[in-house]
């Protein structure tokens, strides 16, 4: 089945590298962080700060929220999306968000560097027909029941419709383990490299849901070969609207930085 992969396999092709306001994700180590939702400006602000002094390098920010109960906060749409565009312009730092619907595209492009097609929408087929479409940046998150296979096959739907910006996301799966939210599996990270030309990233906030193992998890990550992080960071996680519990409060984060970025260094020296 891995023949059928005309784009995103691997082959004699280079390492695909894509690029959003000058920061490059395929060429060094990136770290993604922010709040899983943009609850205020003040909110998202003070966390993009957060962000920025501490060493990352993209802000992330839910804007729409898919959630299991259509009581919990579902998000503040367009006027979430001007709070994190306000949010660049004070840091420079790119912004990327979750396009949960065919119909919010074109305009969630006008404001997001780069697109986010959540584990949920991996397998909508029109939407990543529709993100194929705008060549914007998009990362695709690898489905909560889905193998590497047809991961890399949602990858090929984005670049069939001509948009080569395309990285990947491991966010861990659903497994029989009720002890993490979900299972990260660290293994994909290698398998991905041997497999595509594709940047992967990992997502231990959702891979583990416990904030005593996103560390642990985020270093392991690096050693496995990841081409970056994405973390929740939230300035008070305690009052968080969604996902409170795997929140990395300011402190915390600009901790894992610093460690994340040391081994980075260390496993490019002796590879």
């Amino acid at each position: 089945m891995m023949k059928q992969l005309k784009l995103a396999a691997k082959g004699d092709r280079t390492k695909t590298i894509v690029s959003a306001r000058e920061r490059r994700i395929g060429d060094g180590f990136v770290i993604i962080a922010g709040p899983c939702s943009v609850e205020s400006e003040e909110q998202l602000i003070e966390t993009a700060w957060v962000v920025k002094e501490a060493g990352g390098d993209f802000l992330r920010g839910g804007v729409f929220k898919p959630r299991t109960s259509p009581y919990a906060f579902q998000g503040l749409g367009l006027k979430g999306l001007k709070i994190m565009e306000k949010a660049r312009t004070l840091t420079g730092l790119p912004i990327i968000t979750e396009v949960l619907d065919t119909r919010d595209v074109s305009w969630v492009s006008e404001y997001a560097d780069i697109l986010q097609i959540g584990a949920r929408n991996m397998q909508n087929f029109s939407l990543l027909k529709e993100v194929g479409k705008t060549r914007r940046p998009v990362m695709l998150k690898r489905g909560m029941n889905s193998t590497i296979e047809e991961w890399l096959n949602c990858a090929e739907y984005i670049l069939n419709e001509g948009n080569p910006h395309v990285f990947l996301c491991e966010r861990g799966i659903r497994s029989f383990e009720t002890y993490t939210r979900n299972t990260l599996d660290l293994s994909a990270v290698p398998a991905i490299r041997e497999l595509t030309h594709l940047p992967i990233i990992v997502d231990p906030s959702h891979g583990t849901g416990r904030l005593s193992l996103i560390q642990p998890m985020s270093l392991a990550a690096v050693a496995a070969g990841a081409d970056g992080l994405m973390v929740e960071v939230h300035p008070n996680p305690p009052t968080a609207l969604s996902d409170k519990d795997q929140a990395l409060a300011p402190a915390q984060f600009a901790s894992l930085v610093k460690k994340v970025r040391s081994l980075a260094i260390f496993m490019e020296e002796i590879q």
